[in-house]
């Protein structure tokens, strides 16, 4: 299952700032875990007038139980305010077609001919000398 998950970071005012990057450092090591384990596919930081602390992430998770776990165990998690949207596929999707999934298109089989030239012992014949496979286009 995949899921839009928005990110907003409120860090608690007199927070010291060793805590803040110590909190960032590990959360940015738990991102390329959760990257490197499949769960987390991207990530952006959305511009914004107001700045700061935004993030929408495209997450991957075998249901919302685990999401919520995989969520809840980041370590700026106390700090944020976090929306999660399920996302289905839609029938449009271009990454849905069998050319974007890795498959190719069934070829079309065009027969060509070749002509002999004429000789002291051969006439002109046209005859397959092979077939050649085009991608449908």
């Amino acid at each position: 299952m995949e899921f839009l998950v928005e990110f907003q970071v409120d860090v608690p005012k007199g927070t010291p700032e060793s805590d803040v990057a110590g909190r960032e450092r590990a959360e940015a090591a738990s991102a390329a875990d959760l990257a490197r384990e499949g769960h987390l596919v991207r990530i952006w930081k959305p511009q914004v007038a107001s700045g700061g602390g935004r993030a929408v992430g495209l997450y991957r998770a075998d249901s919302e139980a685990q999401l919520a776990s995989l969520l809840g165990a980041l370590p700026l998690n106390d700090w944020m305010r976090v929306a999660v949207t399920r996302l289905d596929p839609h029938p449009s999707d271009p990454t849905r077609t069998s050319a974007s999934m890795g498959q190719l298109p069934d070829p079309r089989l065009t027969p060509i001919y070749r002509l002999d030239a004429p000789s002291e012992t051969h006439s002109i014949s046209a005859r397959p000398c092979r077939v050649v496979a085009a991608l449908c286009r």
